[in-house]
């Protein structure tokens, strides 16, 4: 075929692709709905899964966050390989991986194998995600559709996180494993669609990917990642090993950087970072996701094993948060070309901290209309500060480096899930062990398992029963009350010093 021929052959591809953007938009929305409910959908499920598989403390923590600290480490790795080799081909393998998982965590039948089909959901995850957000930089070229497009995209992330708990109330009321089971028909759908509208991104062989720089980009995040969450829980080895991990993960990250400097083609354009904007929305994205994602687990836990609701209802009762979440996203695409980066991200991380502030005066007793009016300013200020952070995250690299770009922001979301989970959970058990006393009639072996969550409490309690049982829970509440002062306070000390720091760094635009 001659260039001639070969123009209007180009043309004609790029104007079916212009035609079909928002179908491609809805299509990569629900890839990416489905991907971020798995990072949030057992947190109403914990009372369930210790009932179903009786894991211990330790295992029931590496269900719920080992999804996020294996999808954190690999998103590099897998957005740049699209970068390389081509994001639909990527896309089309991680929905088998990710199909097949989701059928395996269904039918684990003891906690060890439900970790490692997590696990393994978070390898189909880390290769659909970066895609899903580099192609959207592909397929919409005017900048106010993209920026349209992107208040969809970070509405769909946030609203995946706010809205898993709501189907896990709803599906945990029926049968625990459909929370996995559901993806595979959606997975079977999704297949052939995307076969035929996900446009092919071209396979840039003269760009080559160095294993070397994955390699140590995987192990020193999953090693930064693991340090911090252990040095806090100390579920599997003593704090000097943990802190030995995080500095062997710095460590190993430092030398990555110092690898992408010296490399002529680097695997990521650590260069980006020298851009204020580019540093300051993905750490803007980190720092909101850690305090929305881990403190959805905390409220999840306290509207069920507190207030004594049940998962269906907690979950009704989590609605507003999904629902402002969604409004945020779409609201915000209208907001910041009006107020600019810089209001549109810091006043919505401090609308996250001053809907966060009530909770500090709140015990055992409930606050329905307030802990909605909670709901809904947090979803709406996070869903705010994260569409600002992504427009500049993305208009910050060029389409080349978009899936790089890409594949940070994405790490910064599950790096955020995974440590907010981690860190928040770990000061929870931190502040909530002690603050439980022996209670009359329980044995000393049963008030140390009562010690270990919550949800370990409230099954010691069944198990006791009887009078003892009941001050047991009432106990065990007011200490679990008190421990979530701590990470509200901790939550809402990081959301003001990152907006203030939003207000100092960035331009009005």
């Amino acid at each position: 075929m001659t260039v001639t021929q070969a123009a209007p052959v180009r043309k004609n591809a790029d104007r079916e692709q212009r035609d079909r953007r928002w179908s491609i938009l809805v299509l990569l929305c629900v890839s990416l709905l489905l991907i971020t409910i798995d990072a949030t959908v057992l947190h109403i499920a914990v009372p369930a899964l210790t009932a179903a598989l009786d894991p211990s403390a330790v295992q029931l923590l590496w269900i719920i966050d080992v999804y996020s600290l294996v999808v954190a480490p690999l998103l590099i790795v897998f957005g740049t390989l699209g970068d390389r080799y081509g994001r639909k081909r990527l896309v089309l393998c991680g929905y088998v991986l990710f199909g097949l998982a989701s059928a395996g965590a269904a039918l684990a039948p003891t906690p060890t194998a439900l970790i490692g089909a997590r696990a393994l959901l978070g390898v189909g995850g880390a290769m659909i995600m970066p895609a899903t957000l580099s192609l959207i930089r592909q397929v919409f070229t005017d900048r106010r559709e993209r920026a349209i497009a992107l208040g969809v995209w970070s509405a769909v992330a946030a609203a995946g996180a706010a809205v898993g708990p709501l189907i896990g109330g709803v599906l945990v009321g029926i049968w625990w494993p459909a929370v996995f089971l559901i993806n595979v028909p959606i997975l079977l759908a999704l297949l052939p669609a995307a076969v035929r509208l996900l446009p092919d991104s071209p396979v840039r062989k003269d760009r080559p990917w160095d294993g070397r720089s994955a390699v140590l980009s995987v192990f020193g995040i999953l090693a930064l990642a693991f340090g911090l969450k252990e040095a806090g829980a100390g579920t599997l080895m003593p704090l000097w090993a943990s802190v030995l991990v995080f500095l062997g993960g710095l460590g190993l990250l430092g030398a990555f950087v110092r690898r992408q400097r010296r490399l002529r083609v680097p695997l990521l354009e650590i260069g980006l970072f020298r851009r204020r904007e580019f540093a300051t929305g993905v750490a803007g994205v980190l720092l909101g996701v850690f305090s929305l994602v881990g403190l959805q687990l905390m409220l999840a836990q306290y509207l069920q094993l507190v207030l004594g609701d049940s998962p269906l209802r907690a979950a009704i009762r989590m609605l507003p948060l999904v629902v402002s979440a969604i409004t945020g996203g779409l609201a915000a695409a209208h907001i910041l070309p009006r107020i600019g980066m810089r209001a549109t991200m810091s006043g919505g991380l401090g609308l996250v901290a001053l809907s966060l502030t009530p909770t500090l005066g709140w015990g055992v007793e409930g606050h329905p209309v307030m802990l909605a009016l909670c709901f809904v300013g947090i979803g709406f200020g996070v869903q705010v500060a994260l569409l600002a952070a992504s427009d500049t995250i993305m208009s910050s690299a060029s389409e080349t480096q978009a899936g790089g770009a890409a594949a940070i922001e994405e790490t910064a979301y599950e790096l955020g899930a995974g440590l907010g989970v981690a860190v928040l959970g770990t000061i929870t058990t931190i502040v909530y062990a002690p603050a439980l006393p022996a209670v009359p009639g329980v044995p000393a072996g049963e008030m140390n398992e009562a010690r270990q969550s919550l949800a370990s409490a409230a099954h010691v309690a069944h198990e006791v029963g009887g009078s003892a049982g009941g001050a047991l829970m009432d106990a065990a509440r007011w200490a679990f009350v008190n421990a979530l002062h701590t990470t509200v306070v901790v939550s809402v000390v990081l959301l003001s010093l990152t907006a203030i720091a939003v207000a100092m760094l960035l331009s009005r635009d």
